[in-house]
């Protein structure tokens, strides 16, 4: 059997492809561009919610949204040593991130103003990138499938934490309420574009859910969301901004809008709200931890010849 019909018959068995198999060069491409996106994300997801460390209401706010933010840090590092297995550079990918090369998730280009935009990321963006994610845990790729798995259970701990607060928000003064819907009226658009573009629109899916990549396109991801976020609205007492949002029995799904895919375009682009103000930090603080770098490699260079010479 040649490599390809080997390749092939380990995807089709549905079993792993782990980094000293053989495999097709736009496999391995299709891993890293999709594996350094999500560490990405996970990095350049650290500012909005960070923006409000030192603004929490409470000390057990504070200490949950600092554990949160280095969770998310945690994740962008499993991800980064996921790509690095297909031999590929961190700091290339950072170049890249930072060149803009490469693309980080649109939903992490809008500003946090009000302390319940927390709480609504924890709900809705923690919330889609479960449903985005936890398929991503049988992924064909032995190391970001396990990676997937770790991050997976601290996503649903962070959805459950910003629901927690939200639900304190609804309990709260008229002033909260109000501060909760508009935070609502400003995640729940951006959210649905998290799935990325309509099916007939992306050209990467088909791809990649043959290879066993992803399991799910990205429309029927979009659905799962809105079924299971829609009753939770209810709960949370607020109104999602979608009039033609409603139950379809025939389907036994919700009916929902169409989404803004200019704005999402736009975004894409680097001309949303934030876009160069994220890439701009992310630059400076990647600047300024040069020095840390160095150290860290000097003491390991240390290391291994004291560890020769012994």
């Amino acid at each position: 059997m040649d490599q390809q019909a080997h390749f092939d018959a380990v995807i089709a068995a549905d079993e792993r492809i782990e980094p000293r198999d053989w495999m097709p060069e736009k496999y391995r491409a299709t891993l890293i561009r999709q594996i350094a996106q999500h560490a990405h994300s996970e990095i350049i997801g650290m500012q909005p919610e960070g923006a409000w460390l030192t603004r929490a209401p409470s000390l057990r706010r504070k200490a949950i949204l600092l554990a949160k933010v280095q969770d998310e840090a945690g994740h962008g590092l499993y991800l980064y040593s996921a790509a690095e297995t297909l031999g590929v550079e961190r700091s290339d990918l950072l170049h890249r991130l930072h060149t803009g090369a490469q693309k980080y998730s649109t939903i992490f280009n809008y500003p946090t103003p009000e302390w319940a935009d927390v709480g609504v990321i924890g709900w809705l963006v923690d919330g889609a990138a479960i449903v985005n994610q936890v398929p991503l845990c049988r992924c064909s790729y032995g190391p970001y499938a396990r990676a997937m798995i770790r991050i997976c259970k601290e996503e649903s701990f962070h959805q459950r934490q910003g629901f927690e607060m939200l639900l304190a928000l609804r309990d709260g003064t008229d002033d909260q309420r109000a501060m909760l819907q508009n935070a609502v009226n400003r995640w729940w658009w951006p959210s649905l574009m998290m799935f990325g573009p309509p099916d007939a629109a992306s050209t990467n899916s088909a791809q990649s859910m043959a290879w066993r990549i992803k399991r799910h396109s990205n429309d029927e991801l979009r659905q799962r969301f809105v079924d299971m976020t829609a009753p939770q609205a209810d709960v949370l007492g607020v109104k999602l901004p979608d009039d033609k949002l409603r139950w379809n029995p025939e389907r036994g799904s919700y009916d929902f809008g169409e989404i803004d895919w200019d704005e999402f375009a736009r975004v894409v682009k680097g001309e949303g709200p934030c876009n160069a103000e994220r890439i701009e930090r992310r630059t400076a603080a990647h600047a300024e931890g040069a020095w840390v770098r160095e150290a860290a490699v000097a003491y390991a260079a240390k290391q291994h010849a004291q560890a020769d010479a012994a």
